[in-house]
C-alpha cells in the first residue's frame, strides 16, 4: 500500500473517530482531554481551589479540562517544548521540562506554592526503536515523579502517561511506595492501538 494511501486511510479514520468530532463541538483544542475528563471521574483527582502542574501541555487539551473544572480558581501552571496558544487562567512556559531551565521556569511560575496535582501526559519523540523509545518514555515519567518529590504537597496526585514494558514493574513499585493509592488506567478515550496507559497515583506520603 502507497504512502499516500496510508494518509488518506488515517485521514479519515481521525476525522471518524467520535473523540475527535465531540473535541470540535466542545471546542477542545486536542481528544485527549477526554482521557483527563474520564479518569477524574473516576478518580477525583481536581478540586476546585487546586494548584495544578500540566506538564507537556501542548495544545492544551487537558490544561483547557481543568482551566474548565476550576472556574478560575486555584492555578495552573503549564510547560511544553512547543508553543501552545493562550489558555484563560493558565501560566504558560515555553521550555524543556528535562532541562533546568525549564524546571526553574516552573518554580518561578509557582512562586513557592505547593502542587495539589502534577499531570504528565508526555510522551518521547519515537525513534522505531521499541527498546529506545520505551526507555526515553520511563526516563520522563521518573523525571515526572522527581518533580514531585519536591514540590508536591502533602496528600497530592499526579497523574503520568506510561507504557508497559521495561522499566514498568519498577516505576510501579517506587510509586506504590511513595503515594497511598496507585492504579493503572487505559481510559476509553485512549485509542484502542496505543500502548500507552495511566498510573493515577494519590496521597502523596511525602
Amino acid at each position: 500500500m502507497s504512502k499516500k494511501s496510508n494518509t488518506r486511510q488515517w485521514l479519515e479514520k481521525h476525522r471518524s473517530d467520535p473523540y475527535v468530532r465531540a473535541a470540535q463541538k466542545d471546542n477542545y483544542r486536542s481528544r485527549a482531554a477526554y482521557k483527563l475528563e474520564q479518569i477524574d471521574a473516576k478518580d477525583q483527582l481536581i478540586k476546585s481551589d487546586s494548584v495544578i502542574v500540566d506538564l507537556g501541555s501542548a495544545p492544551g487539551g487537558w490544561s483547557q479540562y481543568c482551566a474548565r473544572r476550576l472556574h478560575g480558581k486555584g492555578l495552573i501552571v503549564a510547560i511544553d517544548l512547543l508553543a501552545m496558544k493562550p489558555i484563560e487562567n493558565v501560566l504558560f512556559t515555553q521550555a524543556d521540562f528535562t532541562q533546568d531551565a525549564g524546571l526553574q521556569a516552573l518554580q518561578a511560575a509557582l512562586a513557592g506554592r505547593e502542587v495539589d496535582l502534577v499531570l504528565s501526559d508526555m510522551a518521547p519523540n519515537l525513534t522505531g526503536v521499541a527498546v529506545v523509545d520505551q526507555m526515553q518514555a520511563m526516563h520522563l515519567a521518573e523525571l515526572t515523579l522527581d518533580f514531585c518529590t519536591q514540590h508536591l504537597k502533602p496528600g497530592g496526585h499526579m497523574l503520568v502517561k506510561v507504557f508497559h514494558g521495561e522499566g514498568f514493574d519498577a516505576l510501579l513499585a517506587q510509586t506504590r511506595k511513595q503515594f497511598k493509592r496507585v492504579v493503572v488506567r487505559k481510559p476509553d478515550a485512549s485509542r484502542d492501538h496505543s500502548r500507552e496507559q495511566y498510573l493515577v497515583c494519590q496521597h502523596w506520603r511525602a
